[in-house]
């Protein structure tokens, strides 16, 4: 039953596709190395020179790189229209080549349309970037008009062979890229059960290192939910189908993230708190360091190897009987079937055992698994027949567009204004140090306004640029030393390089310029212009373009760190605000509401808001009293999301489940919850207002007096209830760290 005893193959691919996603740091990899061989092999059997070839192999790596739409057809026309864009600003660059005047007003010129072009999405984001490439390749091997017809020759080359890589020899379709990530999600789900497991059997020494991998598992199976959420719609047969792998990537994320927390129960810590799977560094609560060891937990955990060896059981194959008989045990222990003597809080983890089983069977089928029905118990058949009534009443919306700001507050505008001024400041500056290099620092005061939307991320990125920067030309120095003026032993060590550069983008900035500095030693080398003081240069001109794009940022219709992040946490505020009040009021018997896409919004706030306090996180910010308080609201905000996204997966069962009624006596309870996000977010943004955030009895207490002759709570009405209580909790707990005022309760 032990996933040990599955082939070495498979394991291999569930760890390899649980490390990447999707193999989209692969493809990417292998992509681009890929056009840049294909196009020096071309090039060297047409007889091109050194020059041409290091042209040719930069502009595939661009004509590569640049492209970042999904569809195979808007890809063919973006990379026949970058061929022209690019030839243009070969052309340009060349016929310039004499004139520094004209030559910096085009290129600043250039740099301005390139920013700017992004507002017109993918396609403007790619020719913007292919233009402003290619005149720095043009800059970088001295282009000139007695030069142009060969170096256009090269980039039609390179164009052609990243166009065969692209879709003949590395082909990749939205379709093939969902498959992949679909495999991801299973294999990180499968990762962190094996992580839950060591933190069940972990001891006192042992236990703060198992929960920060539960952590750090529970934190990779949401980013792979989120990548899945956003190929959806390109990637799967169809709308309907789309949303039902949606609806089953969350309810088996959520039911993850519950058994998590019942296993911290489960270890003594009766009162844990949520933040436990959010706050990094949080330790295990007090009263969970001993592990729990009798019987119910010895078969809890062989039921718990159970479902991984359920989740990692490929979706093509059928269950048998072995396989089938531990679905339904697991299935088994929703209706409170064949629960072992054992404390509450245990039996509650069997419970969540059952829940996340459930979730797991409504995944594969989904993914179209077999069904495999012959061996069926009552308990697998209703739960069956609960997702086959979930799948029939799934409807969608049409989403209203979003306005967005206009003019000079648009995103795409003000940056574009920006980086024109830091450019023009980097080629003063630049050609102050050199009269041939300067354009290093234009480039990089490019590269640090790249996905950056504030003068903090900009701060951060100019300083991991110019570390890997450093480090690249120490790595140059001995490379260049080691390979001398073997040039294709030099290019496949560029290779080797941009692969790796590739591959670790999404990881680390640092790494990425260290690989692109090491390379472009090489590089020199190969067009017998290194030396010391060349890479000494580079490091000086990376630094003066850092400062450039800082001051430029800061000075140049600025976006303060502060009041970017105090924006998005608005949004936030509004998205968890949206999501519980349609939860609850579906709860409470309101109508039917689709909740999938409010949470999935949410999920993207949260993310972006992730992603905009990171130079407040950061190891060396100086202001560590903001560090921790920024690290405390975000991790609030996830606790809020997680019990948010939970109370709508319980809502999204209540037409299809007999078992779960609404109570119209939710909506009262949850009054106090809309009112504190209204009142922290109106703080937040600086509205005028005189609320505070309300406290008082617990939420449970607000729902009244019972239904004569019912019930007080069935066990559904209970959970709905500690994720109201704890996103009550959450909400007033931001209070404190973003100074909002708090009433005092009432008598």
């Amino acid at each position: 039953m032990r996933a040990a005893g599955r082939p070495v193959r498979a394991r291999l691919r569930d760890r390899v596709a649980a490390s990447d996603p999707g193999l989209l740091r692969l493809t990417a990899g292998l992509r681009t190395t890929g056009a840049i061989a294909l196009a020096l092999v071309v090039l060297a059997l047409l007889g091109s020179d050194v020059n041409h070839l290091v042209a040719g192999a930069l502009a595939a790596m661009v004509a590569t790189f640049a492209i970042r739409e999904k569809q195979r057809g808007q890809q063919a026309v973006t990379l026949a229209l970058g061929l022209l864009v690019a030839l243009a600003s070969m052309s340009s660059a060349a016929a310039l080549h004499g004139d520094l005047l004209a030559g910096d007003l085009v290129f600043v010129a250039l740099i301005f349309c390139a920013v700017y072009g992004r507002r017109f999405g993918d396609r403007g984001t790619a020719l913007g970037l292919i233009g402003f490439q290619i005149y720095f390749v043009s800059l970088f091997v001295g282009a000139t008009v007695e030069d142009l017809p060969e170096l256009c020759g090269a980039v039609a080359v390179a164009f052609a062979c990243s166009a065969l890589v692209r879709f003949v020899l590395v082909p990749e379709t939205p379709t093939g890229v969902l498959q992949r990530l679909r495999e991801a999600f299973r294999a990180r789900l499968a990762q962190l059960l094996s992580a839950q497991l060591d933190l069940l059997d972990a001891g006192p020494e042992e236990a703060d290192r198992a929960l920060e991998r539960v952590r750090g598992g529970t934190a990779r199976l949401h980013e792979t939910a989120l990548l899945i959420q956003g190929r959806l719609a390109d990637g799967a047969a169809d709308e309907a189908t789309a949303r039902l792998i949606q609806r089953r990537v969350a309810d088996a994320e959520i039911a993850a993230e519950r058994l998590g927390l019942s296993l911290l129960r489960a270890r003594g810590a009766e009162r844990v708190d949520t933040m436990a799977l959010h706050l990094p560094d949080a330790p295990v609560p007090s009263g969970g360091r001993q592990p729990v060891r009798d019987k119910a937990t010895d078969t809890l955990r062989r039921d718990l190897q159970a479902l991984r060896l359920l989740i990692l059981r490929p979706v093509d194959r059928a269950a048998g009987t072995s396989v089938a008989h531990l679905r339904n045990r697991l299935l088994g222990y929703r209706d409170e079937e064949n629960l072992p003597a054992a404390s509450p809080a245990v039996q509650d983890v069997f419970r969540r055992a059952g829940e996340a089983a459930r979730a797991v069977l409504g995944l594969r089928i989904a993914l179209g698994g077999a069904r495999d029905e012959a061996d069926d118990t009552p308990a697998t058949a209703r739960s069956r027949e609960e997702l086959d009534a979930e799948d029939a009443v799934l409807d969608a919306d049409e989403e209203e567009p979003s306005q967005e700001p206009t003019g000079l507050r648009r995103p795409t505008t003000r940056a574009a204004v920006q980086v024109a001024v830091g450019s023009t400041l980097a080629i003063v500056g630049g050609e102050l140090l050199s009269r041939d290099r300067w354009y290093w620092a234009v480039l990089t005061c490019w590269i640090v306004f790249l996905n950056t939307a504030s003068t903090g991320e900009i701060l951060v990125k100019g300083y991991r640029r110019l570390l890997g920067t450093v480090l690249g030309v120490l790595a140059g120095i001995v490379l260049a030393g080691a390979v001398g003026h073997h040039t294709w032993t030099a290019f496949a060590l560029v290779l080797l390089f941009v692969f790796a550069m590739f591959y670790s983008a999404p990881l680390s900035y640092t790494l990425v310029s260290f690989f692109v500095t090491a390379a472009l030693g090489l590089l020199y080398t190969l067009l017998h212009t290194y030396s010391l003081s060349v890479l000494v240069l580079r490091i000086q001109e990376t630094a003066l373009g850092a400062v450039c794009g800082v001051i430029a940022a800061a000075f140049v219709l600025p976006v303060q760190t502060d009041r970017r992040t105090n924006e998005l946490l608005a949004t936030v505020l509004e998205r968890l605000g949206d999501v519980t009040r349609s939860a609850v009021d579906q709860l409470s018997g309101g109508a039917p509401v689709e909740l999938l896409d409010q949470a999935r919004d949410l999920d993207q706030a949260l993310a972006d808001l992730r992603a905009a306090t990171r130079p407040l996180t950061h190891p060396v910010t100086p202001l560590r009293a903001r560090r921790e308080t920024a690290r405390y609201v975000v991790a609030l905000l996830e606790t809020c999301a997680y019990h948010a996204r939970s109370l709508a997966a319980t809502a999204e069962l209540l037409p299809t489940h007999p078992s779960i009624a609404a109570d119209p006596r939710l909506g009262r309870a949850a009054g106090r919850i809309a009112h504190n996000i209204e009142a922290v977010s109106a703080h937040v943004t600086g509205e005028p207002t005189t609320d505070g955030i309300e406290t008082g009895p617990s939420i449970a207490s607000l729902l009244g007096p019972d239904v004569p002759g019912a019930p007080r709570y069935g066990r559904v009405t209970d959970r709905v209830l500690r994720h109201l209580q704890r996103l009550d909790e959450g909400v007033a707990g931001l209070a404190r760290p973003l100074g909002v005022p708090v009433k005092a309760p009432d008598g």
